[in-house]
């Protein structure tokens, strides 16, 4: 479903390159979780990878098509991005939101009909955010805001989801509830791109992770190869200790004594 080759961005002829040489693939059904350290560019490359940014170099193909050859209506009938920060400015409902994934499907001076509007009902029924569905959108917390961008990413029916750290503004049950979402629209034959502070995410959710880290994309590879403690000591500039649980690998970092003590 994506498939980009020698990648490399930087923003003016005159600045440092973000990242080069960069190259991952993703089937439908697989999700590839990409870590690094803030400001190294992982969000520069969901952009890419979502057309917003052009990259110097490479290429790019979504479902087989060349990327700067799709229309923006071809794009988004394919690509769902949800960013990391989402600041709204007029107060549409809940409702309304999640509407905007059907637009899409709709042409140039159409209006939602009676199936578009039933989409964005599900959506929202099967997020267990239903309730919501006449609030304001500018009055709801960070994390709400984040269950209706899923909303939406439902009612836009997509085949690719970029997410910018999905979990990043959530609380400790939401958390878990938008893994298990991701998780769960992977088997339903999305492939999705995430990127994530957390390398517990990429080991229980992803088939697949890379490291972004010195203007350099890591192969995507099983995440238990690739995010190594070794790895996560070079890039985060901390000691990590990784463990077993219930079949589940469980990063933890090493804390100083000094910090310990009481």
């Amino acid at each position: 479903m994506i498939k980009a080759a020698n990648l490399a961005f930087r923003y003016s002829r005159t600045s440092s390159w973000v990242f080069q040489q960069a190259d991952l693939e993703v089937s439908s059904g697989q999700v590839l979780c990409i870590l690094g350290p803030n400001g190294i560019g992982k969000s520069t490359l969901l952009k890419c990878l979502a057309g917003l940014h052009r990259p110097q170099t490479g290429s790019i193909r979504l479902a087989g098509r060349q990327l700067d050859q799709m229309s923006r209506a071809a794009i988004a009938r394919l690509v769902a991005y949800v960013p990391q920060f989402h600041s709204p400015v007029f107060a549409f409902s809940v409702e309304q939101v999640v509407l905007m994934g059907r637009a899409a499907h709709l042409g140039a001076f159409s209006t939602p009909g009676p199936e578009d509007n039933e989409k964005a009902r599900s959506a929202l029924t099967e997020l267990g955010i239903g309730h919501l569905a006449s609030r304001p959108y500018t009055e709801l917390s960070g994390g709400e805001r984040q269950l209706v961008m899923f909303a939406r990413v439902l009612a836009q029916e997509a085949r690719i989801l970029l997410l910018d750290e999905p979990t990043s503004h959530l609380d400790f049950g939401n958390q878990a509830k938008v893994l298990a979402l991701i998780r769960d629209l992977a088997r339903r034959g999305m492939a999705v791109v995430m990127t994530s502070h957390f390398p517990d995410h990429a080991y229980w959710i992803a088939e697949q992770a890379a490291v972004l880290h010195g203007g350099r994309l890591s192969s995507p590879g099983i995440p238990q190869e690739v995010v190594t403690g070794q790895k996560l000591q070079e890039i985060y500039g901390i000691k990590v200790r990784l463990f077993q649980q219930d079949g589940r690998t469980i990063c933890t970092p090493i804390l100083p004594e000094s910090v310990l003590q009481r």
